[in-house]
């Protein structure tokens, strides 16, 4: 068997130039098919945990299309809807720092309440004297990493709507559940996000509810709307389609360099299957005359496909998880996240579906092989002067 092997090799190298061209489309193809799939299976985990912990309704008030501050009194006659067990007003906004170039997505706290979120809730206990006895903050990774590159690595001076300043200490870390989210989050008291923003202490960015029943969810959603028919109602459901669209979407864009790499992978095979060259053949019946079996002469030539189609498989996934998690994908990972998302860059989580490269393989490298074996069995079958003439 490994004298088999080693002549396998040793065709390989005669035929080198062709072979290598057959290995570069088969690396090319796997690499740009597993990278891609990485990569969206990397942001979906992250988009779909934290669609998880969003909240199961969300009310906006809107004016000329657009989203405006809603009024807290109305989280009261929310609650009394039948269904609903909660109703918070939320104070949140995005705040622009030039000097980075990025926004931060500010979030704000109920010192001694309740929050909308269980992460939340930790975050504001664990710091809930100096939430509520000085100006502090608590911070994203990414946040953090970005104001100390611009020399903030203590505290931040905020720019009120006024021209004022207000000065933030960074009192912690906020530990993300996911990456995406978090990275550029500021969790802050509700009454110091107001002053930042200039809200008045009588209106809030949106209005969370939750509902414990989730068969009542749209109900509640819709008798929300019949009360306030200037608001708009947004379910978790309503975000999770939205999420999958885009995703589905972004992944079109794909779509053409999917079937163009598939199609150059099945001329190959198509080459492969129609027949071997006349060296090929000769190589072939030449050995048939030195005494060689067909089961010899198969294995030979499974060895130089599984060599070639294992080895390119295997370097193009390698290549691909560098690519994606140690590189982090550029310019891959902007098609899905886009290039004018003003954040503070993140990294992506590592996590890689199996079952996907699984169904590359299998739609892969037994297909090559096969497409190698049944010419060969053809010519080997043949006698040895026809196969050489």
């Amino acid at each position: 068997m490994k004298n088999l092997f080693a002549f396998a090799l040793g065709s390989l190298l005669r035929r080198g130039a062709k072979n290598l061209f057959i290995f570069v489309i088969f690396f090319l193809m796997v690499f740009v098919l597993a990278s891609v799939f990485m990569v969206t299976h990397a942001l979906k985990k992250e988009m779909f945990t934290t669609l998880s912990a969003l909240p199961q309704i969300t009310v906006q008030r809107i004016v000329a299309g657009r989203q405006t501050q809603i009024g807290v009194e109305r989280a009261e006659r929310i609650a009394r809807i039948l269904g609903v067990s909660q109703a918070l007003p939320r104070v949140w906004g995005f705040y622009y720092f030039p000097r980075a170039g990025v926004n931060y997505s500010i979030v704000g706290l109920e010192s001694f309440g309740q929050q909308y979120r269980a992460d939340l809730q930790k975050a504001a206990d664990l710091y809930v004297e100096k939430l509520a006895a000085e100006d502090v903050m608590i911070v994203g990774p990414g946040v953090k990493k970005s104001l100390a590159e611009h020399f903030y690595p203590e505290s931040f001076l905020f720019v009120k709507p006024d021209g004022s300043l207000k000065k933030v200490r960074i009192a912690g870390v906020f530990k993300p559940q996911t990456v995406l989210e978090s990275n550029d989050l500021i969790l802050m008291e509700n009454s110091l996000v107001r002053e930042i923003f200039g809200m008045d202490e009588s209106m809030a960015t949106d209005i969370v509810v939750r509902v414990p029943n989730k068969e009542e969810i749209p109900t509640v959603a819709r008798k929300i709307r019949e009360i306030y028919p200037d608001t708009r109602v947004i379910t978790r459901e309503d975000l999770r389609i939205s999420y999958q669209n885009v995703f589905d979407y972004k992944s079109g864009i794909f779509l053409a360099l999917f079937i163009v790499a598939v199609f150059t992978f099945f001329i190959i095979l198509y080459d492969k299957a129609s027949g071997l060259s006349s060296e090929e053949k000769r190589e072939i019946g030449i050995l048939k005359a030195l005494g060689w079996k067909i089961g010899d002469i198969m294995r030979v030539k499974f060895f130089e496909a599984a060599v070639i189609s294992l080895t390119a498989y295997l370097l193009a996934v390698t290549a691909a998880v560098a690519y994606v998690f140690m590189a982090q994908a550029p310019l891959l990972k902007h098609l899905f996240t886009g290039f004018s998302v003003l954040k503070p860059p993140f990294a992506l989580p590592f996590t890689v579906d199996v079952g996907t490269l699984a169904l590359i393989f299998f739609v892969t490298v037994p297909v090559y092989i096969a497409a190698t074996l049944i010419p060969s069995w053809k010519a080997a079958t043949l006698d040895a002067d026809e196969v050489i003439r």
